[in-house]
């Protein structure tokens, strides 16, 4: 695999212009906004003068679509829960969930799918480690582990309104 290819072109009054081309000969392009945006561009592989997809991206979200790319959480020091077998995901509790106000023990999670619920996200707040009497909420983010089967059925079972 070849080195990727990054240039930059400033755009005087707009920022900077950084186009990168793919190991597969795919062009993107990310204009840097002096507003702190960003503007996302993919060109078309059969055509790479012509754009095929264009975003504009708010500081916030250029943000986001970093941690997305390269976390800053992630370390190769971190247990790779693939390579045991397991999974974690985020399932999102709606609004309108049966679980709405309930306990966590009422869901007997661990019971019924073998599931680890690690840690709850609700607004700007992580609790780690939530306890059978922490009362769940609408909108509340639970961060599962276990084996693909067991967080499946977990989905299923906190989905139910």
């Amino acid at each position: 695999m070849g080195t990727p290819r990054l240039s930059s072109t400033p755009l005087p009054g707009i920022g900077v212009r950084y186009d990168l081309t793919t190991r597969e000969q795919r062009r993107i392009s990310v204009v840097a906004h002096r507003d702190g945006g960003r503007t996302l561009s993919a060109y078309r592989k059969d055509d790479p003068d012509a754009c095929a997809l264009s975003v504009r991206l708010s500081a916030g979200e250029s943000a986001a679509l970093i941690d997305a790319l390269l976390p800053d959480h992630h370390s190769p020091s971190l247990l790779s829960t693939t390579e045991l077998g397991l999974v974690a995901e985020r399932i999102e509790l709606s609004s309108v969930s049966h679980w709405n106000g309930r306990l966590l023990g009422d869901t007997r999670m661990r019971t019924e799918t073998g599931v680890s619920i690690v840690a709850v996200l609700r607004r700007a707040e992580a609790i780690p480690s939530p306890t059978p009497d922490f009362r769940l909420a609408g909108g509340d983010t639970l961060i599962v582990i276990g084996t693909r089967e067991g967080v499946e059925s977990a989905a299923t079972i906190l989905g139910r309104e």
